[in-house]
């Protein structure tokens, strides 16, 4: 403990930028690369829009990137494995002077899901922090940037299936957990979640990140994951986690509003697997909302909530299926770096 305070910012805070890295992992790219390189590129162009973006990508795929990406995204070359960069790249916080730190959680490839070939992501959000600037605030806590959500109020959502799951921190208790975030994070309060989607429990998965489940949009008030079909397999686990965030209180002690979005209509991957399809899984960037969207009759539903939600701020959606037949969503593959100052 070196005393000091941090805080991680809201995601609706102003942006330096987002980073994101480049689709390289056999898991995302399978039969179908061209797929996967137009699904980020996408995504990165779109937020360039708004902000500035720097994508990493593996050694000797600048050319390859660069046919994709639009000019006005910077390419940094770095060793990586994978390409959900919101997991194994830093969260940044700021410290109680304003500047700028890295958080570099233990990163163990989801559970030991994709170890050892991607043992250059435990590394990655090192060498971030130092492309940044940033003071590295190692942590021995296992976890994964999608596997929290912060309101910048001191309120903290996780996932009891990822923190507290022997695939990642075995011998700690919840309230160890809590207290690492919290000292990190800058919160105060924590509100755990069960579990997540069924696909997301499968070798693709998280074991139920938070950024498919529910986020906050405003102080005291989040969106969740809903699924109104009473024979899907995630019904169940929608309405526990709902309930119990509509039983929650807030760091000020306020009741949460709490907003259902329904999924869209299932889909299944090239196995016949189904795909954790969420809306909740949208990036929030300086003016702009990304959201995902799935050629389903629920994006204009979606797109309009959110346009009510971030007043003064232009929704677009990017084709996400094919994130998703990768295992996440454009949450997944961006991560934000606060402005400071």
């Amino acid at each position: 403990m070196d005393g000091k305070t941090y805080t991680m910012p809201a995601e609706w805070a102003a942006h330096a930028r987002t980073w994101m890295a480049w689709p390289c992992s056999p898991f995302v790219l399978e039969d179908d690369p061209q797929g996967a390189f137009r699904a980020w590129a996408a995504t990165a162009n779109t937020i360039a829009a708004f902000e500035p973006v720097t994508m990493i990508v593996p050694p000797g795929k600048i050319a390859e990137a660069r046919r994709y990406l639009d000019s006005g995204v910077d390419i940094v070359e770095r060793p990586i494995g994978d390409s959900w960069f919101r997991d194994s790249g830093p969260t940044f916080v700021l410290d109680g002077e304003g500047g700028l730190c890295a958080v570099d959680w233990t990163f163990n490839g989801w559970g030991g899901r994709t170890f050892p070939e991607a043992r250059d992501d435990a590394l990655i959000a090192r060498e971030v922090a130092g492309l940044t600037g940033a003071r590295r605030l190692p942590s021995k806590l296992v976890n994964e940037g999608g596997g929290i959500h912060v309101d910048g109020e001191g309120t903290l959502l996780l996932t009891e299936s990822v923190q507290l799951n022997a695939n990642r921190n075995p011998n700690w208790t919840r309230e160890e957990v809590e207290q690492e975030c919290h000292r990190l994070l800058g919160t105060r309060h924590a509100i755990w979640l069960t579990r997540g989607v069924v696909a997301d429990a499968g070798p693709r998965g998280t074991d139920g990140h938070i950024d498919t489940l529910a986020c906050f949009v405003a102080p005291g008030v989040v969106v969740a994951h809903g699924q109104p079909d009473r024979d899907h397999p995630d019904h169940e686990m929608a309405a526990e986690n709902i309930a119990i965030l509509k039983a929650s209180k807030d760091a000020r002690g306020l009741p949460l509003d709490v907003i259902v979005i329904d999924a869209p209509a299932d889909r299944q991957d090239a196995d016949g697997d189904p795909l954790s399809l969420s809306y909740i899984n949208f990036y929030i960037c300086n003016s702009g909302v990304v959201m995902c969207r799935f050629d389903d009759p629920q994006d204009a539903v979606v797109a309009e909530l959110f346009a009510r939600l971030f007043p003064g701020r232009k929704v677009v959606g990017v084709d996400a299926v094919r994130i998703f037949e990768g295992g996440g969503g454009v949450h997944c593959i961006t991560q934000q770096q606060p402005a400071v100052g």
